[in-house]
This record gives structure tokens, sequence and C-alpha cells, in this order.
């Protein structure tokens, strides 16, 4: 029955099914073709994949974060950041990396990230003699920041399938998000420095403070979601909603540039990002049950416990799988299938699940960068103007340094669980 499933799944694919109906196709025919179970047990799957309450969450802070977009929250943002670092060599690069790392405070989706700060960002790294390519490159490399840096949808989505604190994960995503951008900054340094690229005049620190005012309350965002959550107030899934409200409030009553008749348009986008998310997930539920009625995720252990005995090593295998995972596969859907499949093998090697899930968000995160699938990369040449190709050879550098951050954080674990560590749940 599992050939069947995964030969079935790389046939949708060969033939261009998306992710969500190649995985529910295979899966429905394993069940008529391959197995002797009845095929109601896949619409009974599909509703428990989604009948979570945590799963809320998603839905809202899709919609808090289309909010704060249409109310000039990414401008605003990249505003204040083109402050700060606007007047280095490579300035701009340098904001395009600091204001995506702003709004993954607020979107927690990559997609999301690249495409808001995007729409700013690559227009005007054209207009001041930036290439194309790199412009589009560094865009692709800071938005996949948004789902490392909280609150993140995917890291939602790991923590209801394996059963991990949610709010222990978010605060694991500080230190390894600011580390990727802080080395996406330095990168564009040097690759500006290198191509010539003009810098701006320092508009001084009133700038700065005028700025900063202007961004306040789209910064105040995350610190009201995470103080909520860590302080008892609420939890992820009540905490989006917040968010939500919170977007809605600051951009027709601070910002005054929500209007009442772009709510539709609001609400339709948010739709469609949620529902493609959420028939990802009821469809991954069908196969991951198949897997785990086939005992998949337990022959796996045992296969890699059977290799290794050495943590780091078994860490090793992991990742290599899961950076060749996300080159072609979403990275929900991924979350979805190999959680169950890898997450009893790293508890029974004594690692701490939320070291894991950061790790493992973190390096799906990289995938968003690499053809075929590299979703952050379509999005900033779709803005750019230009064809896949000429992106390749400049995301190469930031593709390196965010796997050498990734390889830092998975042996260094302190990296990720110092922040979790100081809190007690």
């Amino acid at each position: 029955m599992t050939a069947f499933l995964f030969l079935s799944l790389i046939v949708c694919f060969i033939i261009g099914i998306p992710i969500a109906f190649s995985i529910g196709v295979a899966s429905v025919a394993t069940l008529e073709f391959a197995s002797n179970l009845p095929l109601t047990l896949a619409a009974q799957r599909l509703f428990t994949g989604t009948d979570s309450f945590p799963l809320m969450a998603i839905p809202f802070f899709m919609l808090a974060g289309e909010l704060m977009e249409a109310g000039g929250i990414s401008r605003r943002l990249f505003d204040f950041a083109h402050a700060i670092v606007g007047f280095v060599v490579g300035g701009l690069a340098m904001v395009a990396v600091v204001a995506a790392m702003f709004f993954a405070g607020i979107s927690g989706a990559a997609a999301a990230d690249t495409a808001a700060v995007g729409a700013v960002s690559i227009p005007a790294m054209i207009r001041k003699g930036y290439d194309k390519g790199f412009a589009a490159a560094v865009q692709a490399a800071g938005g996949s920041i948004g789902v490392i840096i909280p609150p993140s949808i995917p890291m939602i989505i790991y923590g209801v399938v394996g059963g991990v604190s949610i709010g222990k994960l978010f605060l694991g995503g500080f230190i390894p998000g600011a580390l990727i951008g802080g080395s996406l900054i330095v990168v564009s340094y040097f690759l500006a420095k290198r191509a010539g690229y003009a810098r701006d005049t320092f508009q001084g620190f009133k700038a700065i403070v005028t700025t900063f005012v202007g961004a306040f309350w789209a910064l105040l965002m995350p610190l009201i979601i995470l103080g909520g959550i860590l302080g008892g107030i609420f939890t992820p899934t009540e905490a989006a909603v917040v968010a939500a409200v919170y977007g809605a409030l600051v951009g027709f009553i601070i910002y005054r540039e929500l209007k009442l008749r772009d709510l539709p348009r609001i609400f339709a986008k948010a739709a469609i990002s949620t529902s493609t998310v959420m028939l990802l997930i009821a469809t991954a539920n069908i196969f991951g049950w198949i897997l785990t009625a086939e005992r998949v995720p337990q022959n796996v252990a045992a296969y890699l416990v059977s290799l290794t005995s050495s943590p780091l090593i078994l860490y090793s295998l992991i990742l290599i799988c899961l950076l060749a995972v996300g080159t072609f596969m979403e990275t929900s859907a991924s979350l979805i299938i190999l959680t169950p499949v890898f997450l009893p093998v790293i508890v029974q090697f004594g690692i701490d699940p939320v070291h894991f899930g950061v790790v493992m968000v973190t390096a799906l995160a990289i995938g968003m960068l690499t053809p075929p699938l590299g979703i952050c990369l379509f999005i900033s040449c779709n803005i750019a103007n230009i064809q896949l190709s000429e992106i390749i050879r400049y995301i190469m550098p930031f593709l390196l340094v965010m796997i050498g951050v990734l390889v830092l954080m998975t042996y260094v674990p302190e990296i990720v669980m110092f922040i979790p560590d100081l809190y007690v749940d």
C-alpha cells in the first residue's frame, strides 16, 4: 500500500497536479485500489485533519497580515528600516532584509512577507541601479524569514501535529531569525560593495525618530501577541484574533488608510490563502494516516536507529532529507507528513522537540529559495519582472549563508533554546 501511495503521488507531481490535490488524489487512490478500507475514511480524515482549535489561528493571522499590509504597514516599515541603514553601502538591500524581519512579526508567512515588502523594496532598488536579479534575490531571502520569526504559521502546524508548545516554538525562532537576518545583511553589504551600487545619504536622527513613530503601531503588534501568549492572557489561537482586530483598528483609526470598500478584497485574499493551507492540511491528514497505519514512521525510526547511535549523525541525515524535501514540497505539507516520521526518532535520541521544530521549519524555509518550488523566488521574480534563470546566480550566496546558520543552530542548541528555557509553562 505504501509503494502504491508514493507512486501515485509521484505521478500526480509529474503531470502537474497542485500539491494539495496530488496528496489527496494519491491517498484516495490508495484507499480505493490498494486497500480494503472504505472510501468514507477519506472524508472522515479530511474533516478530522482540520478540526483543531489551534489551527483556527491560521485564518486570523492571514487576515491580520492582509489588514496590516493594506493599511500601509509595509511602506512604513520600509521607511523606518531605510532611515536606519539606508545610508550604508548596499543600504537598500539591507533595508529589504530589515523590513522583511519587521513584517515577519506580523504575517507569519514567507510568501506574504516577500510580496508585501517586495512590492516596495524591489522597485526602489531597481530605480537606484541595482541589478534586477540581485534585488529579487535579496527580497526572496529576506522574505523566507517570515516563517522563522514569530508568529509563524508553519510553527503552529508543527506544534499541532507534534503536540509541542507553540509559545516555546515562537520564542525559539527569535535568535535564529535574527542570526539569519544579520547574516543576509552582511552578505548584502559585500555583494553591493563589489558591484559598486550607490548608497543614499544619511537622513539624520530626526528621520529615524519620525519613521519610528510612523511604524510604532506595527512594531508593537508582535509584542502584544507574544506578551499575551506568554503572560497567559490568551492562547495562540486567541492571539491571532487579537492580531486581526488590532490590524483593523490600526488601519482604520490610526493610519486611516483602510477603507470599508477595501474589506471585500482583503477578506477574499485572506480566504484564498487560508483555504490553500487548510486544504493542504486536510489532504495531508489522510496521507499521514495511511503512513501511520502502514507503520512507516516506526520503520523509518528503526532504520535510522540502525544506521547510527550518534545524535549528531542522525541530525545530519535528517537535515539533508529536509533540505532535499524543501526543494519540491510545500512547507506545510512537509511538516504534516514528516513530523510524525521524524519526531519519535528525535525524542528517542534525547533531542528537544522545540529545538527540532525550529530547525525543521528553518530547513524547509530554505527550500522556498530553491527551484523547482521556491515560492519566494517566484514571487520576487514576478515583482521584478524577470525570469527564474536571472535570479539563480544571485541567490546562491544567500542560500549558502542560510545553510551555514542552520548548521550552527542545529549543533549549538542553545541558539534556539536560550529564550524558551527562560520561560516556564
